[in-house]
């Protein structure tokens, strides 16, 4: 999802790098991501098409975000502190339908 060619990278990564020491919490990332895209869509570009873009743009970083850190930190928390009581049924109808 996010994985840009791999010449391109150095050089946003050092703005980012820069950036990121700048900012202090989730409110100031709020804002450089909304900046970000007010910048993209700034000189005619408040267009359906680009709109469009933008927000499916932020729902696959948000599921990205998910996938590779929020869901490897939530089966540690479940293997550490165990499953939600009666969720044994789901594990076993996956099991199933591997079968």
């Amino acid at each position: 999802m996010p994985y840009i060619k791999q010449d391109l990278r150095p050089k946003i990564d050092k703005h980012l790098e820069a950036l990121d020491k700048e900012l202090q919490c989730g409110g100031d990332y709020n804002y450089t991501i909304f900046k970000l895209i007010f910048l993209y869509l700034n000189g005619g570009k408040v267009r359906y098409k680009y709109l469009n873009e933008m927000i499916g743009m932020l729902e696959c970083c948000k599921l990205e975000l998910y996938r590779r850190i929020v869901g490897p930190y939530e089966d540690m928390a479940i293997s550490k502190n165990g499953d939600v009581k009666g969720l044994d049924w789901l594990d076993n109808y996956y099991r199933d339908m591997l079968r």
